[in-house]
């Protein structure tokens, strides 16, 4: 039996004001093409599908191409459930209908049977599709009424889900929830406050296979039986380092399961590039494509002139700066020299002059400006008094 796990689409979503449905569309692309060739006995979506509750159209009409790609044409079960930047309604519409096709969307709270497939060995396999479980509305399902946190409500909704358990079945746990000891990333949305949105792994208790999403990093927490799958792209310069990756699960007989990561190629990657701006502009990489989502960290230690615009002459896709050679040092006179508020107007003047003339600013010069400053030029002849 083998799946394949994915999780945190994030469809519709804006990176720094631009859009990243085709960079979704491309690499969703891939992860079809992936399922086809491994021949996958199901997909599974561990939430967050899509960006926001209220999902533009362009965005549902991207997730209903991928679906019929992979139920329709190619035959492979889906099984999908909601996140926490998911509407659950939303994400549950024509279920009923759907897992008759083999597409089966868990949204709201409350359904706990599984999904059930049987491999050539005749070994059952239990699916167990969990949405994202907010305490608010886990209170509302009969046995959870005492659920104060995030932590009681997984675990009084997990005692229902082992309610379906069925002597010698896999029972493989699809959730979406922050679990204690994972890596998080800048560009997920806080479960909650502090540390009180947390589950410990412990919650996961009897299932052979925990397959999550939340966080954006892939990787194993507790065990190499519970794991993430990581994010489909990099959605902050947080995650510049990660390689985003769905994860193939494959069981081999009676052996615990065996989680191949494949990588996937983005139509852009999200970088951060460092130097001077006259670097920067003269000479860029040549080995890395320049229209690449980038950050760039200026280590000018004067100001520059206009350094977004200009670097975005370069680097059409430039979406961040930030000034490195500027920034406060723990060394006091190594901060005074980089502050230009501790910096004087003739040395401030001599870094614009710099700038924008492109040489140093002649003695003649200097000196009309510093009198200027200091209010002692005769406006009738030029001169200083």
């Amino acid at each position: 039996m083998k799946f394949l796990h994915t999780a945190d689409w994030h469809l519709g979503r804006y990176f720094h004001g631009a859009s990243l449905l085709e960079d979704q569309a491309h690499i969703l692309d891939q992860l079809v093409r992936l399922a086809i060739q491994e021949r996958v006995d199901a997909v599974l979506i561990a939430g967050d599908i899509y960006d926001r509750a209220v999902p533009p159209a362009d965005a549902v009409a991207l997730l209903d191409d991928v679906f019929s790609k992979l139920v329709i044409d190619a035959g492979i079960p889906v099984v999908a459930i909601a996140g926490n930047h998911d509407s659950a309604d939303r994400i549950g519409f024509g279920s009923q209908i759907f897992q008759r096709q083999g597409l089966t969307l868990r949204g709201p709270l409350g359904e706990f049977d599984p999904v059930r497939m049987t491999d050539r060995a005749g070994r059952v396999f239990a699916i167990h599709p969990l949405p994202y479980v907010e305490p608010a509305f886990a209170r509302n399902i009969a046995g959870a009424e005492g659920a104060t946190d995030h932590q009681s409500a997984m675990a009084m909704m997990l005692d229902r889900v082992r309610e379906r358990f069925i002597s010698g079945q896999r029972n493989v746990l699809l959730a979406h929830a922050f679990v204690a000891g994972g890596t998080e990333s800048e560009s997920e949305r806080p479960l909650s406050v502090g540390g009180s949105g947390q589950v410990s792994t412990t919650t996961f208790s009897g299932f052979d296979f925990v397959a999550l999403g939340h966080l954006h990093r892939p990787q194993a927490v507790g065990s190499d039986a519970v794991q993430y799958s990581g994010s489909l792209l990099k959605y902050s310069f947080n995650e510049v380092s990660h390689t985003k990756s769905v994860s193939l699960l494959e069981w081999a007989e009676d052996a615990a399961p065996t989680v191949r990561r494949v990588s996937l190629t983005p139509r852009r990657d999200v970088r951060v590039i460092q130097g001077t701006l006259k670097d920067l502009l003269s000479s860029p990489d040549k080995l890395r494509p320049r229209d690449d989502y980038l950050c760039a960290h200026l280590t000018d230690v004067d100001p520059v002139l206009d350094p977004m615009s200009r670097l975005r002459e370069v680097y059409p896709n430039m979406m961040e700066l930030q000034f490195v050679g500027l920034a406060p040092s723990a060394d006091p006179t190594a901060r005074a020299a980089s502050d230009h508020r501790q910096r004087t107007p003739d040395d401030l003047f001599r870094a614009f002059y710099r700038e924008v003339m492109g040489e140093e600013i002649g003695d003649p010069a200097l000196k009309f400006f510093n009198a200027s400053a200091q209010g002692t030029i005769d406006g009738s002849n030029g001169g200083a008094r």
